[in-house]
């Protein structure tokens, strides 16, 4: 079950907040009646890393054989390629 309180609110039973989300519930916290965050079992957390880890991973699997870039060559492309930047060039101080 999933549970809206104010920040106030929760502020105030913080201990009791934290001991739903120890037994498996969702808290979700407001701010002036907007969810603003939410209080989750850890677990969640750890199995949203994990598939953000996942994806990640996936990610970069699919790029594997992809041409790299050297440093030199990408600030080149930075700061002289499209001429939306600042105007200094790769090698210029500010």
């Amino acid at each position: 079950m999933t549970e809206n309180v104010t920040i106030r609110e929760a502020r105030a039973h913080l201990a009791e907040v934290v001991d739903r989300a120890e037994s498996g519930e969702v808290t979700v916290l407001t701010r002036k009646g907007r969810r603003v965050a939410a209080l989750v079992p850890i677990e969640v957390l750890d199995a949203l890393d994990e598939a953000a880890d996942e994806l990640a991973a996936r990610e970069a699997e699919r790029h594997r054989d992809d041409p790299t870039v050297g440093m030199a060559e990408l600030l080149a492309d930075l700061f002289e390629g499209d001429g939306k930047h600042s105007g200094s060039k790769a090698g210029d101080v500010a």
